[in-house]
C-alpha cells in the first residue's frame, strides 16, 4: 500500500504550470508518453498507511489521455 489514498473528490483544482512550464517535462515524455503535461494542485481527504483520515494539499502531473500520474501529499491541512 502507498503512503495514502484518496478518498471522494478533489476540490479546489488550481493549474500551477503547463506546457513548458513543467520542469519534469522531458523524464515525464520519457516514462509516460508524449503529451501536454500540466502540474495541478487540490485539496482532498487522504486515507493514511496508518488508518487514519486527514484532508491534505495534493499536487501531481496529468495529460489528456494518460491521466493523473505521480500524486504527492505536500502538506496536511488539519
Amino acid at each position: 500500500m502507498s503512503e495514502f489514498s484518496v478518498i471522494g473528490e478533489i476540490a479546489n483544482v488550481e493549474l500551477i504550470a503547463r506546457g513548458t512550464g513543467v520542469r519534469d517535462r522531458a523524464r515525464l515524455n520519457r516514462l509516460y508518453g508524449r503529451a501536454r503535461w500540466r502540474k495541478l494542485k487540490g485539496r482532498a481527504l487522504v486515507r493514511l498507511s496508518n488508518g487514519h483520515i486527514r484532508r491534505a494539499e495534493l499536487h501531481w502531473y496529468e495529460a489528456h489521455g494518460i491521466g493523473r500520474r505521480e500524486m504527492k501529499r505536500k502538506r496536511y491541512l488539519d
